[in-house]
């Protein structure tokens, strides 16, 4: 059994094992059902091999064969199961040393020769084998790219989750800051209402009780008049001129004061308007915000983002397109593609940095950033890139007019002019900052 071959216990029809062999008068044996597929395409029951007719439309089993067959596919399974059927074709129990490339599989020599591989084109195992295993290295690379970018996408769900609930948590502060200052000005205003209506109550209170003794005076007298009329006309007539003009001297009647009513329109008047304009003095402003998802995870932004500082321990964040990932940078949250726009930053804290702007397409990966793009001014940075600051500042003033392609830098604590770079802007570009410490864009005051 063990010098037993495939090919030996093969169909000549399709050249694999015996499937059902039937035995014909001639000796010569196939599966039953390729020889009935070969009598329907002939329309005649002869022999495949040697022509001879058979006399039966049913051929008997050739059940030796059948069972020398079962034992052989038996005795491949056990092979299978201790590994050496993949050196072993399945059909022919030939060793495998060619690949079929229209089949995409190992095949033996008797499978090369067989009518299932008629016209199809081979080559050695050795050959084949050295193109799959380049194919399976750019797979697993590829499978370690796609890792690293579920692993980012995952880190990006989880800082957007964090972003969420830190940007709820300071606009709920930032506007509890303005309900506060609202409530303390409705509380003045509400204060200064009631002052007023206390006051004016107070004066027409004391107008009154004066109104309450005038009229009681004047009764009196009445009353004296009416009783010496009745006593004595000739008395009454004595008195009653001196009465008359004793009153007219000494008792003018009392006036209700201008302005007694509450000032309404002081109140109620623009007052939208007038909160608004007093809010302007706790409202914050400035012409340049960062942009968190461009810091460079080194850099350290404030709540309000105008302000960065740099710090030892890199932050987990994602690692997404816009950031940076060599360079200390932050860009401004806003780009311009026109007009003039002006910002100031705050520097004296910083030992070294660098400020301007750059386009939008700027390389943020790598450390080709300050190559092109970008128009700065630095102190103790890069020697190589942008206008060299030999001294020390406590602030630095941007200049942009986009339109005249020009960006001035200019120290505005001594109003001295540092440097203007002269170019052609034809796509947005951005503020940005770069800091081994820390800067801070100043408010600019034209509210």
């Amino acid at each position: 059994m063990d010098s037993l071959s495939a090919k030996e216990i093969s169909c000549p029809i399709c050249c694999e094992i015996f499937k059902a062999p039937v035995l014909l008068s001639c000796s010569h044996s196939f599966c039953k059902e390729c020889l009935q597929q070969f009598w329907r395409s002939k329309n005649t029951r002869e022999c495949p091999v040697c022509r001879r007719r058979s006399s039966r439309d049913d051929p008997p089993c050739n059940l030796v064969l059948k069972n020398l067959c079962e034992s052989f596919l038996k005795g491949r399974d056990k092979s299978r199961s201790s590994g050496s059927e993949d050196e072993v074709c399945s059909l022919h129990s030939e060793k495998l040393k060619l690949f079929c490339l229209d089949d995409k599989q190992p095949v033996c020599l008797v499978c090369r020769d067989s009518q299932k591989h008629v016209k199809h084109t081979f080559r050695p195992i050795s050959e084949v084998l050295s193109s799959y295993k380049e194919e399976l290295r750019f797979l697993q690379e590829k499978l370690k790219h796609r890792e690293k970018i579920k692993g980012e996408c995952v880190k990006t769900i989880q800082h957007i989750k964090s972003q969420a609930e830190h940007t709820e948590h300071q606009i709920k502060l930032e506007f509890e800051k303005l309900h506060q200052f609202l409530r303390d000005e409705e509380e003045t205003a509400i204060s200064a209402l009631k002052e007023e209506k206390q006051r004016k109550n107070q004066m027409m209170t004391e107008k009154l009780e004066e109104m309450n003794r005038c009229i009681s005076a004047l009764s009196h007298t009445i009353k004296d008049m009416e009783e010496m009329m009745n006593a004595s006309e000739v008395l009454f007539l004595k008195n009653f001129p001196v009465t008359m003009e004793r009153l007219q001297t000494s008792q003018l009647d009392p006036q209700v004061a201008s302005g007694a009513l509450i000032d309404v329109a002081r109140y109620l008047g623009n007052l939208h308007f007038r909160v608004w304009k007093k809010a302007q003095g706790i409202v914050q402003n400035t012409p340049v915000i960062l942009d968190p998802n461009t810091a460079h995870p080194d850099l350290l932004l404030s709540d309000d983002l105008t302000s960065l500082r740099c710090s030892s321990d890199s932050q987990a964040l994602p690692d997404n397109p816009e950031r940076f990932d060599e360079h200390s940078c932050a860009l401004g949250s806003e780009g311009f593609n026109s007009g003039t726009h002006c910002w100031e930053v705050e520097v004296k804290e910083s030992s070294s940095w660098a400020l301007g702007v750059t386009t939008a397409s700027s390389q943020r990966k790598g450390c080709d950033f300050f190559d092109t793009g970008v128009w700065s001014v630095q102190y103790r940075l890069f020697e190589e890139s942008g206008f060299p600051v030999t001294q020390k500042l406590e602030r630095v003033k941007v200049q942009l007019e986009y339109d005249r392609g020009t960006v001035s830098f200019s120290d505005p604590v001594t109003n001295t002019h540092l440097y203007t770079f002269t170019t052609t802007f034809t796509e947005n570009v951005f503020p940005f900052f770069y800091s081994f410490s820390h800067l801070r864009i100043l408010q600019l005051n034209y509210l």
